[in-house]
């Protein structure tokens, strides 16, 4: 699993959405697809995708596949963000001093609701 395969995994939509339908809880693929709204063999491409880049894991169920999430992959992405969540929180927390300094501004005049 490469960092790229991960970052491309998640870059499209439709997986995005099925990463987080797993995030609920294991699915079979015929309960993706319907929460999708794809087609089985367009949402089997996007599961394929998931599986290589690591971000899913597959079992058998008699018949059926069902897919879960596989919490390494996301655990390396969250690590690998940290950095840039402490950046914005303390850009974030700078904002907010910054605004409970600023002086409230005027309030507009009050607007007529009755008729002339």
């Amino acid at each position: 699993m490469s960092d790229a395969a991960l970052w491309t995994a998640l870059a499209d939509p439709h997986r995005r959405a099925i990463v987080a339908l797993l995030l609920e809880r294991p699915r079979s693929v015929g309960e993706i697809v319907e929460a999708c709204g794809q087609s089985q063999p367009s949402t089997s491409k996007h599961l394929k995708v998931l599986r290589e880049a690591g971000l899913v894991r597959v079992r058998q169920d008699a018949q059926r596949r069902v897919y879960a999430l596989d919490p390494a992959p996301i655990a390396a992405l969250d690590a690998w963000l940290a950095p840039y969540r402490a950046l914005w929180n303390k850009s974030l927390d700078t904002l907010g001093h910054r605004l409970d300094r600023t002086p409230d501004a005027p309030e507009p005049p009050a607007r007529r609701t009755d008729p002339p």
